[in-house]
């Protein structure tokens, strides 16, 4: 036994991983987020002193937590020496091994590629190498994007991330642990992860970083890009500045009255409910944006940044979660909020509530017969709000096209008439009829999986660009 354990801190909303390594005294955090009270509650638990926190990169998906953590407790902040920063941190570069305890030791290997002076992180035991901490490097199945940081250097960042995945697979045992920063959901990652747990041996038979040649490797990973959250724009540069610690105390309450002029003056005032719940009854104005999905990736994406959010949930619990998740991407403080239901938010009158109709495929394949079910309007349009490379691999005959975070700036270019808007699961076609329904349109939700389609005899179509 290595007496080293690593704990894994999991941030499913965005698709995310941190770590904290210990051996039962003391720790060493990799690529914490913003929110650090999980993690001091894990040292906590385990009855360990944090003395290390280390990033292997300047994340673009999420704020880090890295600086305010390493402040408070005193840890010294490994972050890599060719960033340019504005704060105090030990600079590390290639090559260099930092003592943790007698029991730990990090070795830095330089593994550019997600960006340009991106390190991972060797976890080293009494007997030799555990694992590696990869951030945005060797992922499990793919990589990291290497877009980020612009499209001019796409091609150069990929070629070096096919080098990097190679050198992490010369420099370790097949039986070395694998953790990733990114892969389970973040835009951050090339492609999605294939399995929940890896090896180096296990990625030298599924990665297409170790088994294509760097040519087919660069052209394989640059032809799967699709766009990723305008937000991110925003998340290299509050990193490298450093983040302060979070503020999650209540957001301010706001009455009925207050809600109608948010609305009225064109704010994004968003009901974190079920979309289901929305869809039953809900705030005329309002927008869905359910926590049930995953919020924060897409309201961060669509809504103006550092324009002012209001929350709407049925709980306080609700809307605090809501406000941690948005923390982590640099929505620091809501403008407002409130609990309760529709009916509260719009002081007991009836007139400022709606609904929103839904369907399935069933239903507009019905539709396309001329039999419309249940009393829905006929559609004059469908339209589909999932990703590009979502509609290039598969879409239904007949149907219009924009992804969900362009909608936003595009509505006008919907044709007149009665919408009838899909994704891939309902979600995201739930934000979006709420746009159109608050710009005036008649919409309809097809909530409904996008693999029903097929099944309800609408015809697919493959390989066309966007319509």
């Amino acid at each position: 036994m290595s007496g080293v354990e690593v704990q894994v801190v999991e941030t499913s909303s965005l698709g995310d991983r941190s770590y904290l390594a210990h051996d039962g005294r003391v720790a060493v955090v990799i690529d914490p987020q913003r929110d650090i009270d999980r993690v001091l509650a894990h040292a906590g638990r385990l009855g360990v002193r944090i003395t290390h926190v280390a990033e292997t990169h300047l994340h673009n998906d999420y704020v880090s937590g890295g600086l305010a953590l390493a402040r408070l407790t005193g840890a010294r902040y490994l972050v890599a020496a060719g960033d340019q920063v504005g704060f105090d941190r030990l600079p590390v570069t290639d090559g260099d091994e930092v003592t943790v305890s007698e029991r730990i030791r990090l070795a830095v290997v330089a593994t550019p590629g997600h960006t340009f002076h991106h390190l991972s992180f060797v976890l080293r035991g009494p007997a030799g190498p555990i694992g590696v901490f990869t951030g945005g490097s060797l992922l499990f199945g793919t990589t990291g994007r290497t877009d980020l940081l612009g499209q001019q250097h796409a091609h150069t960042l990929a070629e070096r991330q096919h080098d990097s995945a190679r050198r992490l697979a010369d420099l370790l045992p097949d039986g070395a642990q694998v953790w990733p920063t990114h892969g389970f959901g973040s835009f951050c990652s090339a492609a999605q992860a294939d399995a929940s747990a890896s090896t180096i041996g296990r990625e030298r038979e599924v990665n297409p970083a170790l088994r294509l040649e760097a040519d087919a490797f660069v052209t394989e990973t640059l032809a799967g890009l699709d766009a990723y959250p305008a937000y991110y724009a925003h998340m290299g540069v509050r990193n490298a500045q450093g983040a302060d610690l979070i503020d999650l105390s209540p957001a301010r309450r706001a009455d009925a009255a207050e809600l109608r002029e948010r609305i009225a003056a064109g704010e994004w005032v968003v009901d974190l409910r079920s979309r289901k719940a929305f869809a039953d009854r809900h705030l005329t104005g309002t927008l869905s944006f359910g926590l049930d999905g995953p919020m924060s990736t897409w309201l961060g994406w669509m809504a103006p940044w550092g324009g002012p959010i209001t929350l709407l949930g049925e709980t306080a619990e609700q809307v605090a979660d809501a406000q941690r998740e948005l923390a982590r991407i640099g929505v620091d403080r809501p403008a407002a909020a409130a609990t309760g239901h529709p009916g509260d938010w719009a002081g007991g009158n009836d007139d400022r509530l709606g609904e929103l109709a839904t369907a399935t495929f069933a239903d507009l394949a019905a539709a396309r017969t001329g039999t419309v079910p249940r009393g829905l309007p006929a559609p004059d349009l469908v339209l589909d709000v999932r990703m590009t490379n979502e509609w290039r691999a598969g879409h239904i005959d007949g149907v219009g096209h924009i992804p969900l975070p362009d909608l936003p700036h595009l509505l006008e270019r919907v044709p007149a008439g009665t919408v009838w808007v899909h994704c891939g699961s309902g979600y995201r076609a739930s934000a979006a009829t709420s746009l159109l329904q608050r710009a005036g349109r008649q919409a309809v939700h097809i909530d409904d999986a996008y693999a029903n389609a097929a099944h309800a005899g609408l015809t697919i179509v493959t390989g066309k660009e966007t319509s």
